[in-house]
C-alpha cells in the first residue's frame, strides 16, 4: 500500500557540524524539491530576506519553492499549522538544536495520533564534525545520543581532520551505532537526496550490520552510548517475548535510544520486524520466509549503560522450547 503521508526527516548534529550550511543550501538552491524546513529557535539561519517571496505569520515562502518556519515552543502546533498548506510542500525537514536529544522529536510522530496519521517519520540524520567529534563525544552525552539515534550519519570536515583520527572515529561510531551507514560529506555539501525520503524508520528496512561489528576490536573509549546484538537460530515464543520486552522497556525505556529486530516467531510463516525509540515500540509483518531460507532472529539494542547480560539471558528464555 502506498503511504501518502508526508515524509519527515529530523536533522541533528553537533554544534558546528554543518547543519546550517546544509539548511541554507536547501532553502536557496534550485533543486526542484518542495521542502518545508522547520528550524529550531536557537538556529543560526538568518533567513536571507532577498530569497523570501511571501511571509505569513511564522512561515516564510522561499523563491526556490521551499518553505521555512521556526519552532517557537510547540512542534505539534507548527506541524498542525503546516497541514493547512499541504499543497505547498512534499517533504519536511526538522532541525534540532546542537545539544538536543532527538528522541522527543521522534516520539511526537508516534504519540500524537493526528500527527502520526498525517506525517511519516522518515529518518534521523546526524551530522558529525570529524575534527571535533572525538572530544565532543568524550565530553557531552548529548553528542553520543545523537549518534545512537541516527539512521544515517554524515561525517563532515574530513578534509581538515587527520586521516588516522577519522578512521578511529568511524570505528568508534560503529561501536555505538552499528545500524547507521556513515558517509563522508564535504562541510554541509551532502547531496540533498542523501537526506530526504530514505525510509530509515521503515520497519521493513534491512537490518544491515557491518560484518566485522561482532568481532570485538580493542577500543579504549568507554562510551555511555553502546550497542549490542542478539542472534538466535531458534524461534521465539511470541507471548514470552512480548512480556519480556514490555517489562524491559518499562524499566530501561529512558536509556534505550533505538532498538530494532527481524524476528523468527514460532508458527509464523513471515518474519516479524520490530523497532522502537525509548518507550515506544512497534512491530509489523515482514516478508515470508523463503522455502529453503535459514531462519534467524537478529536484534540490535542501542542505549546508555544497558544491562546487556540481563537482556541476553532474558531473550534466551523467550526462545520456544
Amino acid at each position: 500500500m502506498d503511504d501518502t503521508r508526508i515524509p519527515v526527516t529530523v536533522l541533528t548534529g553537533f554544534l558546528g557540524a554543518g547543519k546550517t550550511t546544509l539548511l541554507n543550501r536547501i532553502l536557496s538552491e534550485k533543486h526542484g524539491l518542495r521542502i518545508a524546513v522547520i528550524e529550531n529557535e536557537f538556529g543560526e539561519i538568518g533567513i536571507d530576506d532577498a530569497l523570501v517571496i511571501n511571509a505569513d505569520e511564522e512561515v516564510f515562502e522561499m523563491n526556490n519553492g521551499c518553505i521555512c518556519c521556526t519552532v517557537r515552543g510547540d512542534l505539534i502546533r507548527i506541524l498542525g499549522n503546516l497541514m493547512k498548506r499541504r499543497d505547498k510542500f512534499d517533504y519536511i525537514l526538522i532541525e534540532t538544536t546542537g545539544m538536543a536529544d532527538p528522541g522527543p522529536v521522534a516520539q511526537t510522530f508516534f504519540t500524537d495520533e493526528e500527527i502520526g496519521n498525517y506525517y511519516l517519520l522518515d529518518s534521523i540524520i546526524t551530522l558529525v564534525d570529524a575534527k571535533h567529534a572525538p572530544k565532543q563525544l568524550d565530553e557531552f552525552h548529548e553528542a553520543q545520543e545523537q549518534v545512537g539515534f541516527a539512521d544515517r550519519i554524515l561525517l563532515s570536515k574530513t578534509d581538515v581532520a587527520d586521516e588516522k583520527d577519522t578512521e578511529a572515529l568511524i570505528q568508534r561510531i560503529r561501536k555505538m551505532n552499528p545500524r547507521a551507514p556513515i558517509k563522508k560529506v564535504h562541510f554541509g555539501n551532502a547531496p540533498i537526496d542523501e537526506v530526504l525520503d530514505i525510509r530509515g524508520f521503515n520497519l521493513n528496512a534491512i537490518l544491515a550490520l557491518e560484518p566485522d561489528f561482532l568481532t570485538d576490536s580493542h577500543h579504549e573509549h568507554h562510551d555511555e552510548v553502546e550497542s549490542f546484538v542478539f542472534r538466535s537460530k531458534k524461534p521465539f515464543d511470541g507471548a514470552k517475548l512480548e512480556a519480556f520486552l514490555s517489562g524491559m522497556i518499562q524499566i530501561h525505556g529512558p536509556d534505550l535510544l533505538r532498538y530494532k529486530g527481524v524476528l523468527w516467531m514460532k508458527g509464523n510463516p513471515r518474519r516479524v520486524v520490530f523497532q522502537g525509540v525509548h518507550m515506544m515500540m512497534g512491530g509489523d509483518m515482514g516478508k515470508p520466509w523463503a522455502k529453503n531460507e535459514a531462519k534467524e532472529s537478529i536484534l540490535v539494542f542501542i542505549g546508555k549503560k544497558l544491562p546487556k547480560d540481563i537482556f541476553i539471558a532474558g531473550l534466551e528464555e523467550c526462545l520456544a522450547k
